[in-house]
């Protein structure tokens, strides 16, 4: 511990006023500083067997007043009446009342390696050390003490609750290398008995609080905090063997809080270990019947006496004693005419298991009084109806007492969900049964077979898309319930096997779906008040309309009607149409989604829908020509009407796109097709453009012009003709029969020539052409 503060001037004011004003402590304990060392040892064990040697004690020296250790007897109010206090501080100040901190001792006394050894710590300080050796008269040893300290606090800081001093009880054989074995242990453990391992739950959290005693007020017969309960140290020994033992306690880490352990007087010594108390609240009491055989064999005893409750049982004087009754158990062994060897055992018995025979109750399928009943099922039922005597439970099931005594031959060995079937009316069988305590009893239990009539279910039909619907078996129960005997339980199963045996219910019969599409049969269990269970099978039919509606898409035509069928073998038909139609089929004339409810036999509605496309031929259209390219000529056609379309330059092969390229000059015929298929195809004639390289006005009637051809169907073309100084020729329109090759009348020369063409839509065409003669 670090602490730099004085501790006292630290306290809350709640705690330095109980300091000040608490009343005297009720019977404190009397610490008597003037016996020997050999005294205090003496004090401590049982002389009579011990043979003790090599005693040393040491701690704070100094004055008799502060002594670290010293003997010490009590009142009422503290659980040993005498022993030995070994202290970190004075052990004058030990008596109550608990009304100040005891922080005694000093940096200069010494702590002790082996202490520190055992338990793993370092800068122990202010030691005090019991230490003698022994010979052992039995093979086993005990003594009894109880922890104390100043560091059992319900205040300060939660970094406090880390620290603790150290004790053990240090035990070897005599001139062994050996390390020591710890005997302050928590039973059963390993674990160094500390305030941080054993304490209850106040400012700090508890650890092993079963093993705390209390925290101490004011009116303690110590002046310590809090401390343990009494704790048992023991070992097993060899006997004859020398041995050395060695008590030590210390601060560890500086001379705050002190800390001391009481040791009972005379209860060190060689005991009979008799084995560990058989009690329930350990859960290793006995069961009724049994008999526990007690061994306190030493070799070399003279003679043995046993003792129940105290008192001596008449001729119980060999080294074994069967127990066959509840009570507090010891022995005396004699060794020497003045060494005896004690041991004790306290024994308990569970309470027993009720026996009484059990009867369960199952309709069978045609009252012949045999069917299959599920044994798990039955034992559930017998445990649930003795829950409140015992928590118990059904290891097998047997067909004779004698295998269920032994536990051979179980009827559940095929499997807990194969059904036993009786061979007999009333058939008994035998259920081993077991506590929690591991006691076991035999109950005989009656498997009968009453009468129970229950009613025929009719089958639930209903509508749904998919197959699958939700079912409400809410009205389905309170219809069976108006009929069934009083005091009847109605449970939903989806397999016969979970209705026989009463396992996996329905959890939420108020909205079930079906598991599978369109339906299935599920089992409806009726229990009465006698048990007996009647199973009726449910069948859920799930009407759909399956694959028959599917929606369709249709092209209505410009100027044309469709007729919409929605197929025959229904009950009813309703389009929403205005108004509504209720015929199979209706004729329509205008585009849009239309949506019939349908009816089948079952009652089921469904839907179907139309969606109606407008389509149509087209009524026009519009050509970008980009020709005069030299044969790398296109027509883009640009249609008007209400459809989509597919277009053509041959009226045979038609294509997606409304570009036509690499086409030469020449006319056309352009075709457009609805690919819908309304109407026949829109044509119209186009001319594609292109300018003469040469031409030769020789009189021949051949060639004898210059224009271009199919010019004459677009009159808003107009052609300039240049000579090579750009002196205008000849200027002409389109429709117009072209240049001659002549200027004034006169024939010009032959060479190149160049020209403009300026189209309708203002782009203008440059080149050049050769005149040949």
């Amino acid at each position: 511990m670090k602490f730099t503060t004085n501790i006292i001037s630290g306290l809350p004011l709640a705690l330095l006023l109980m300091f000040s004003s608490a009343a005297l402590a009720q019977d404190p304990i009397q610490v008597v500083n003037n016996l020997t060392d050999e005294q205090l040892v003496n004090a401590l064990v049982d002389n009579g067997c011990a043979n003790i040697s090599n005693i040393r004690i040491s701690g704070s020296g100094g004055s008799a007043a502060q002594r670290s250790y010293s003997y010490f007897t009590s009142g009422t109010d503290f659980p040993f009446d005498s022993g030995i206090i070994l202290s970190t501080g004075y052990a004058m100040e030990s008596p109550g009342p608990n009304t100040e901190i005891l922080s005694n001792g000093t940096d200069g006394w010494a702590g002790d390696s082996d202490l520190e050894e055992v338990l793993n710590i370092s800068n122990t300080l202010n030691a005090t050390i019991m230490e003698f050796d022994f010979v052992p008269a039995t093979n086993h040893i005990s003594f009894d003490y109880i922890f104390a300290s100043e560091e059992y606090t319900s205040w300060g800081e939660q970094q406090w609750c880390d620290y603790s001093d150290g004790f053990a009880f240090l035990l070897k054989q005599a001139g062994s290398a050996d390390p020591y074995q710890n005997l302050a242990v928590i039973p059963g453990t390993d674990t160094p008995v500390k305030v941080t391992t054993v304490r209850g739950q106040g400012f700090c959290p508890a650890a092993n609080p079963e093993y705390f005693g209390a925290f101490n007020g004011s009116d303690s017969p110590t002046n310590y905090n809090g401390q343990t309960v009494v704790l048992t140290a023991e070992s097993d020994v060899i006997a004859g063997t020398l041995y050395h033992i060695k008590l030590v306690i210390a601060d560890q880490g500086d001379t705050l809080y002190d800390a001391a352990v009481f040791l009972k007087a005379k209860s060190f010594g060689s005991v009979v270990d008799l084995g560990e108390n058989r009690m329930i609240a350990n859960g290793n009491a006995l069961c009724e019947g049994d008999a526990l055989l007690l061994d306190a064999s030493i070799p070399g005893a003279t003679g043995y006496q046993w003792y129940r409750d105290g008192l001596p049982v008449a001729g119980a004087t060999n080294a074994l004693y069967s127990v066959t009754t509840a009570g507090a158990y010891s022995v005396k062994a004699q060794l020497t005419p003045t060494c005896y060897a004690n041991g004790e055992i306290r024994i308990e018995y569970n309470l027993p298991i009720e026996d009484e025979p059990f009867f369960f109750n199952q309709c069978d399928d045609d009252d012949d009084g045999l069917t299959g009943f599920y044994l798990f099922r039955v034992g559930g039922e017998l445990t649930r109806t003795r829950v409140e005597i015992m928590d118990i439970n059904v290891i097998s099931w047997h067909l004779t007492e004698a295998e269920a005594q032994t536990g051979e031959n179980d009827l559940l060995g095929n499997g807990l969900m194969t059904p036993f079937y009786n061979t007999v009316p009333n058939q008994v069988v035998y259920a081993r049964v077991q506590s929690d305590a591991g006691c076991i009893a035999i109950v005989a239990t009656t498997l009968s077979t009453p009468s129970f009539s229950a009613p025929a279910l009719a089958p639930i039909e209903v509508c749904d898309d998919n197959g699958l619907y939700t079912f409400n078996f809410t009205q389905l129960t309170a219809d069976i319930l108006a009929t069934a005997p009083s005091g009847t339980w109605v449970h939903y199963f989806e397999t016969y096997e979970d209705a026989r045996s009463y396992s996996f219910a329905i959890q939420t019969p108020s909205s079930y779906t079906n598991t599978v599409s369109g339906g299935q049969t599920i089992y409806v269990g009726l229990t009465n008040l006698d048990g007996c269970v009647a199973i009726m099978p449910l069948q859920l039919i799930v009407h759909t309309f399956g694959e028959g509606l599917t929606d369709e898409e249709l092209t209505l035509c410009a100027d044309t009607s469709e007729t919409l069928d929605a197929g025959s073998g229904f009950t009813s038909y309703s389009w929403d149409t205005d108004p509504v139609q209720t015929t199979s089929t209706i004729t329509v004339d205008e585009p849009g989604i239309y949506t019939v409810t349908l009816t089948n036999t079952f009652g089921c509605e469904g839907s179907k829908t139309f969606t109606l496309t407008p389509s149509g031929r087209a009524k026009d259209a519009t050509f970008e020509i980009n020709d005069l390219t030299g044969n790398n000529n296109t027509v883009t056609v640009s249609p008007v009407g209400p459809g989509t379309y597919e277009y053509s330059i041959d009226g045979i092969d038609y294509q997606e796109s409304p570009v036509f390229d690499q086409l030469t000059a020449g006319e056309y015929t352009i075709y457009i097709r609805d690919t819908k298929g309304c109407g026949p195809a829109y044509s119209e004639r186009v001319f594609v453009l292109d300018y003469p390289a040469f031409f030769t006005p020789n009189g021949d009637g051949v060639n004898d012009t210059w224009r271009i051809p199919y010019s004459y169907n677009r009159p808003g073309i107009f052609v300039t003709v240049f000579d090579r100084y750009g002196k205008i020729i000849k200027g002409f329109n389109g429709y117009e029969q072209g240049w001659d090759g002549t200027y004034d009348g006169k024939p010009l020369p032959a060479t190149d020539y160049w020209f403009l063409i300026e189209l309708e839509n203002g782009r203008q065409v440059r080149g050049h052409f050769a005149m040949l003669r």
